[in-house]
């Protein structure tokens, strides 16, 4: 009874404060459960930092070295926790420097709250130093944006924007805050939105829907699944895998799905798109049901659209209107959250085992595996493969690690080759494909899951496009394992050039620093690698190194990703070598 009366008191206390806006915002996150935000201090926003200051031992600020790489370290963060991420910076270069990691967020699906300084209201449009019209210029890739220019308005857009960002299929939201509203005074009253005029976050399921799916999935002999981020975001990693082992039907996997359903599942037959398994790739076009389960059907998975299981009868289960019918036409479309309409469905289709539609994926499997992956992982010639060093990283890890990836030939390997257990252990730019990824969204993701293994995979190239996050590493201490496989080129795009372009190699050869100088710079354990004898030894030190560490691996400079799907090609037409 006194805890309940302390509570009250508390929250009466609350409703009758008379404070300043600036105050108002760590409030405001305070109440919505914020405990880690990630930023860059500058003018327009210096009154909510001088109120941080006087909360930190309740809301802990992590001081990242540029503003893009405090939203890819809130992305890392929310994509672990499972929360939404929280990025703060100034007005003008500051709040443009956000729009890379926000566009990121936005095609991903990754919560995230963004708040930026803004001049004084009485200046806007009026070209004021460091005035630029944000609210303008995110509007394409956020969810939702709103300027703030009155302090009694604070509350109701933070609890508004906190609402959106984790509702529904998630999304970066951006609030912007003038410098006036900052400094007024309010009578201050939080109360979380529990809902928003017209906007639907999921939308109501259709029994008829789910009895059509479930028809069409009994009557199927050679059913597939893909899967994508949705069953990670619907949080329904245990439905999911009832469905496939109640059904017997093959399941893929988009980058984004992966580490929803562990790697050695006898019903994971592997990746789709352009990189992706052989298997499921070619059996795609020869499946008579295409189950389709929160993913978005990206033109990375389907190659040519034209050609994309034209043979299929096609079940699309989707939280957003939006993407239904976008790109490939559904006969059956299940609307809800896959949480929810998995388990409905689970309820109406039979038990069954696809024996011998199975065994042609293994047949694929087999042959992918002569090809290519025994090669990769098991190489002969002298230099060292990208594959080998995932394998190593796999035994160190047993499966259980979160693996950070930026994007170029690196990424495809790590989702190829890398094995995952857990859910939430595959963090990536997938949409975007933003080089710079790693390195901030791996102190993200360690601050989010800070109990597991994290290890950043990067380019050589992506690497230096936020090396300077290394200072935010330095500072902090955050234990996170950077791995730079470097090959000395852009790798993805020379690989294009030589295969497509007749090797005409321009602007992709790197001239690269010392990496591991530069890391010894920042206090951070260093050594690199070029001789295959020394590799199995070094991930290991690394692994269980209770530090920050950083391993440079010399690779093959030349080497291609196979399988491959060339763009605009079918993904019948996908390529081993």
């Amino acid at each position: 009874m006194a805890t309940q009366l302390k509570t009250e008191e508390k929250k009466m206390e609350e409703k009758m404060l008379r404070i300043s806006g600036a105050e108002a915002v760590i409030r405001c996150l305070l109440a919505e459960g914020v405990d880690l935000i990630y930023g860059y201090p500058g003018g327009a926003i210096m009154p909510v930092y001088d109120e941080l200051y006087k909360f930190q031992d309740e809301l802990t600020h992590i001081l990242t070295r540029h503003e893009q790489g405090a939203t890819h370290a809130a992305q890392g963060y929310a994509r672990t926790s499972g929360k939404v991420g929280v990025a703060i910076a100034t007005s003008g270069p500051g709040a443009t420097n956000f729009v890379t990691g926000i566009a990121d967020a936005q095609i991903d699906s990754t919560p995230m709250v963004c708040i930026t300084g803004q001049v004084g209201s009485h200046l806007l449009g009026t070209d004021a130093f460091q005035e630029t019209d944000i609210i303008g210029i995110s509007t394409p890739v956020t969810k939702w944006n709103c300027q703030v220019t009155k302090s009694e308005d604070i509350p109701g857009v933070i609890a508004k924007a906190f609402y959106i960002a984790r509702s529904g299929r998630p999304g970066p939201v951006l609030v912007d805050i003038t410098k006036d509203a900052q400094f007024g005074q309010l009578d201050f009253n939080y109360e979380k939105c529990k809902g928003v005029r017209s906007y639907i976050p999921v939308p109501k399921t259709d029994p008829k829907t789910l009895e059509a799916a479930a028809k069409l999935i009994n009557e199927a002999k050679k059913p597939l699944i893909v899967w994508g981020q949705g069953v990670i975001l619907g949080k329904a990693e245990k439905e999911f895998k009832d469905f496939i082992e109640k059904t017997g039907i093959p399941a893929a996997w988009t980058i984004l799905g992966l580490s929803a359903l562990p790697t050695a599942h006898p019903l994971n037959v592997g990746m789709v798109g352009m990189h992706g398994n052989y298997a499921p790739n070619k059996l795609t076009n020869e499946c008579d049901v295409l189950i389709a389960i929160g993913m978005r059907f990206d033109d990375r998975v389907t190659g040519n659209l034209e050609t994309y299981a034209k043979q299929a009868k096609v079940i699309h289960l989707e939280i957003d209107p939006a993407e239904v019918n976008k790109n490939v036409h559904a006969d059956v479309a299940v609307m809800g959250n896959v949480k929810h309409t998995l388990k409905q469905l689970h309820e109406l289709v039979a038990s069954n085992f696809h024996k011998e539609w199975l065994q042609q994926f293994e047949d694929y499997n087999q042959i992918e595996f002569n090809k290519v992956i025994d090669s990769d992982l098991n190489p002969t010639k002298d230099k060292l493969t990208m594959g080998e060093v995932l394998k190593y990283i796999n035994e160190e890890t047993g499966g259980d690690a979160i693996i950070v990836s930026d994007v170029g030939q690196h990424q495809m390997v790590a989702c190829r080759y890398a094995k995952f257990n857990k859910t939430k252990s595959n963090v990536t730019s997938g949409g975007l494909g933003t080089m710079g990824f790693a390195l901030p969204a791996a102190i993200g993701a360690k601050m989010g899951a800070p109990d597991r293994e994290v290890v950043a995979i990067i380019g050589d190239g992506g690497y230096q496009m936020t090396i300077q996050e290394l200072g935010t590493i330095f500072q902090t201490g955050v234990p996170v394992k950077i791995v730079v496989l470097n090959n000395e080129f852009l790798g993805m795009v020379r690989q294009w050039q030589q295969l497509f372009f007749e090797k005409r190699y321009a602007s992709t050869e790197m001239i690269n620093p010392d990496f591991v100088k530069i890391a010894e710079g920042y206090s951070i354990e260093a050594k690199k690698v070029d001789e295959r004898n020394d590799l199995r030894e070094a991930v290991k030190k690394m692994i269980q190194s209770k530090e920050p560490y950083f391993l440079e691996v010399r690779v093959e400079k030349e080497d291609n990703v196979f399988p491959m799907i060339p763009t605009g090609a079918s993904v019948s037409d996908i390529r081993l070598e």
